[in-house]
């Protein structure tokens, strides 16, 4: 364990101290300020900050590391801009890898199809010899060609699943669009099994990624078991850099049967001091409903553009009040996807059903992205003690929110969108996340929008919702006291003596810029434990 020294810029606190030095002894922050200077004479290493600022490292409360690394080593669409693009690289991997079984593409932008809505028939001018599966950034509906709908048996006669919906013409064949996993997994289960060395691959990817953006921990919010031994094999391996918190996913039909082994998982993992420093399983996952640009959020009114229809809910209310009961009595923390406000309602009913059942604890249950919340449900966040998880680079008017979300929600609800500000002011606790892949991993570019709430063009000039925006001091506090509130990290939730060494250098002081500049900024350094897992090639020390 060694000695360090910051020194030489501002130390970015929240309770008002004003220093520019901080010393560190092995894994704990031990003086700050003067104190700092004059805490010893001896130090292993000295980080000349110049005018640098330090912060608290960055957490994510919401995102899917693992299968993030594995896409930047598929056939990745993150940033393509039109059906014309995807079309011609789907056409120019499948060339490239004629051994291939199946092609799966990721990561495609929901506005590259007209509302949203994919046809077999044009995946089919791009690859017709073999299945073709394409999942947009959202991860809530699966784009097929022919030959993908041929394996997995859908027709006309094929009866809609539970969970799910195939989209379909008039005359009932499937279209190639399968909205939710009950629809999904009539192909998905057809897929090849991904090896080993994929995963490792992807999961050494994506700590390479995570430390290099100043996140040392991270939830990742839905796992299988044999997904969450790929973690602790890289654990074994020392290739672990980012703490990671897996949330198991609890399935609606079988969840019974799942909760023998995620107890075990869980309690296996707290159990070998190899695994237990980086990678815990102390979660469960709820999807409580779908997303809306797909019609599967699920509202309390129909929606704007399609009045049969409130959307899809994942699981009926009191099926889901039995599971969270269930798993909270475990004593599991709860984290639900809610994207509707009829979801988010459903989830907070689930919440305070749990806690009237099972007693006071520190539960701390997260309800993550939080897009629509009905007003009426905004104190019940903070009197029933919920986490309201954001990922805030969504909260501005993206091609997403104008062509698909506006639509179907109409002007009144949309208006009541990611009310960050509003939940903040109200007492409740906000963490924030990015929900890797679906959107950039990058801390930075999610501050940004936190504070502005404009788009990448720089729209609206005063904000969407303005009264939604947080002070940068604020929307720090989010990404790093916010999400170590929600991983039970409190020896990390800022920077402070007796806290844990977990640090971040930025290249500027992302607290005295213009919020739109903020993207700008580069992470310098990367502490965790007291130990740099990242530096800059072009940064000074």
């Amino acid at each position: 364990m060694s000695r360090v020294l910051f020194t030489g810029g501002p130390i970015i606190t929240f309770d008002g101290t004003v220093a520019t030095a901080l010393a560190v002894d092995g894994d704990r922050i031990v003086a700050i300020g003067n104190d700092a200077l004059d805490w010893t004479a001896s130090f292993d290493e000295v980080v000349q900050l110049s005018g640098r600022p330090l912060l608290p490292a960055f957490r994510d409360g919401h995102a899917h590391p693992m299968h993030a690394g594995m896409n930047r080593r598929a056939l990745d669409l993150t940033g393509v801009d039109s059906l014309a693009e995807v079309l011609a690289r789907v056409r120019e991997w499948a060339a490239a890898h004629p051994h291939d079984a199946w092609i799966v593409g990721h990561c495609y932008a929901p506005t590259v199809l007209p509302g949203g809505m994919g046809l077999a028939e044009w995946l089919d001018t791009a690859c017709a010899d073999r299945p073709v599966v394409m999942y947009p950034t959202d991860y809530h509906a699966l784009w097929a060609n022919s030959a993908a709908l041929a394996v997995g048996d859908l027709t006309a006669s094929t009866p809609e699943p539970a969970l799910g919906t195939i989209v379909r013409h008039a005359d009932g064949t499937p279209t190639g669009m399968l909205l939710e996993h009950g629809a999904m997994g009539l192909v998905e289960r057809h897929l090849p099994a991904t090896d080993a060395a994929t995963y490792a691959a992807g999961l050494d990817e994506a700590m390479r990624c995570l430390s290099s953006e100043g996140i040392v921990w991270a939830q990742d919010a839905s796992l299988s078991l044999a997904e969450l031994a790929v973690y602790t094999d890289g654990a074994r391996r020392g290739v672990a850099t980012c703490r990671i918190n897996g949330a198991l996913r609890a399935d609606p039909g079988h969840w019974v049967q799942q909760r023998p082994g995620f107890n075990a998982a869980r309690n296996e993992l707290a159990g070998d001091p190899a695994t237990a420093p980086w990678v815990r399983a102390d979660t469960i996952k709820f999807f409580a409903d779908g997303v809306i640009e797909a019609g599967t959020g699920y509202l309390l009114e129909p929606y704007e553009d399609a009045a049969h229809t409130c959307g899809l809910p994942n699981w009926s209310a009191d099926g889901l009040k039995e599971a969270v009961r269930a798993f909270d009595a475990d004593g599991f923390q709860i984290h639900i996807h809610a994207i509707g406000d009829a979801g988010v309602r459903m989830a907070l009913d689930a919440i305070e059903h749990a806690a009237a059942r099972n007693g006071r604890r520190d539960r701390r249950p997260v309800i993550a992205h939080t897009q629509l919340v009905h007003p009426a449900d905004h104190q019940r966040f903070a009197a029933l003690g919920v986490v309201a998880n954001f990922e805030p680079l969504w909260a501005c008017l993206d091609d997403s929110q104008v062509d698909l979300t506006f639509p179907r929600l109409g002007p009144t609800r949309s208006a009541l969108q990611y009310p960050i500000g509003t939940l903040a002011r109200s007492g409740a606790r906000v963490s924030f996340g990015s929900d890797w892949p679906v959107s950039s991993h990058r801390p930075l570019d999610g501050l940004a929008v936190a504070v502005t709430r404009r788009n990448a063009l720089g729209q609206p000039v005063d904000g969407w919702l303005p009264d939604e925006r947080l002070p940068i001091l604020q929307a720090i506090h989010a990404y790093t006291a916010g999400t170590a509130y929600q991983a039970f990290d409190d020896d990390a939730d800022a920077l402070r003596v007796g806290a844990r060494a977990d640090l971040v250098v930025l290249d500027r002081d992302i607290t005295s810029i213009a919020g739109d500049e903020v993207p700008g900024a580069s992470v310098d350094e990367t502490w965790v434990n007291g130990v740099r897992v990242h530096h800059r090639e072009t940064a000074g020390r």
